[in-house]
């Protein structure tokens, strides 16, 4: 069973715990369905893969004079900013029973359904065929990593030749989690302005010529429930709705 949860706006630290939970409740056998989460972040925020060090990537000072905040993500990949965009999350066992039967074919069906969905809505987007350097994209002088948009790795999403939509994912104990986001406009650029030791001019120009909008092809209907209308319309099996136990109106775990 898939359960396909239109979740809405959360910062960046709500987001993320709402799918470490979903994750640890997979893992521990009290998360049944997949579920298919699709969610924005109100305000915008930025976030970090598990494996990076906040400290060495984001110059945290600065986040905290401007009110922004961020968090660690569950799974892996790099920094991104979170504004204009649609974001989902999806938690699964690994099996007959789950997305699919392994990680990396539950990377391609994503990737897949993602395809699908944007086409549907008149984004010719398409797979990555394999993995591409995004032109260009430096390291920060301090060695942080390049953000999220300057790489495209297999079964991410790319519209005409530029990244439109990355997706990170982790596998533990049998179950599975991916995250992922897909760039409406420019809004992610800003992240240069919080990357240490960076020429952020360089780096703003950077992130707008290595990655992809859907809105204009979109329209003035940016909305989330669209997209899970086309989700939706892609996935006949799925039921609308929250997992049991989470409570919509509660003030979720920061």
């Amino acid at each position: 069973m898939i359960l396909l949860w239109l979740d809405g706006g959360h910062d960046a630290p709500a987001n993320m715990a709402c799918d470490a939970a979903l994750l640890e409740r997979a893992a521990s056998g009290r998360l049944d369905e997949t579920v298919l989460r699709l969610f924005t972040f109100a305000p915008p925020g930025v976030t970090l893969g598990r494996a990076q060090d906040p400290a060495r990537e984001l110059d945290l000072a600065a986040l905290a004079r401007a009110g922004v905040r961020w968090a660690v993500r569950p799974t892996g990949g790099r920094a991104i900013w979170h504004e204009d965009e649609w974001t989902f999350s999806l938690v699964t066992r690994l099996g007959p029973a789950g997305w699919a039967h392994t990680a990396a074919a539950a990377y391609e069906r994503t990737g897949r359904l993602l395809a699908a969905a944007f086409q549907r809505l008149s984004v010719p987007a398409r797979l990555a065929p394999g993995s591409v350097r995004g032109p260009g994209a430096p390291r920060a002088r301090n060695g942080s990593a390049p953000p999220c948009f300057a790489s495209t790795a297999r079964h991410e999403l790319l519209l005409e030749g530029k990244k439109l939509a990355g997706i990170a994912q982790r596998a533990m104990g049998g179950v599975l989690l991916q995250q992922s986001s897909l760039l409406l406009g420019d809004a992610h650029t800003r992240l240069a302005e919080f990357v240490p030791g960076a020429d952020r001019a360089h780096l703003t120009r950077e992130l707008r010529d290595a990655a992809a909008v859907a809105g204009p092809w979109l329209g003035s209907d940016r909305s989330l429930a669209r997209f899970a209308e086309a989700i939706a319309s892609l996935l006949p099996e799925a039921r609308r709705g929250m997992p049991e136990g989470v409570d919509a109106e509660a003030p979720r775990h920061r």
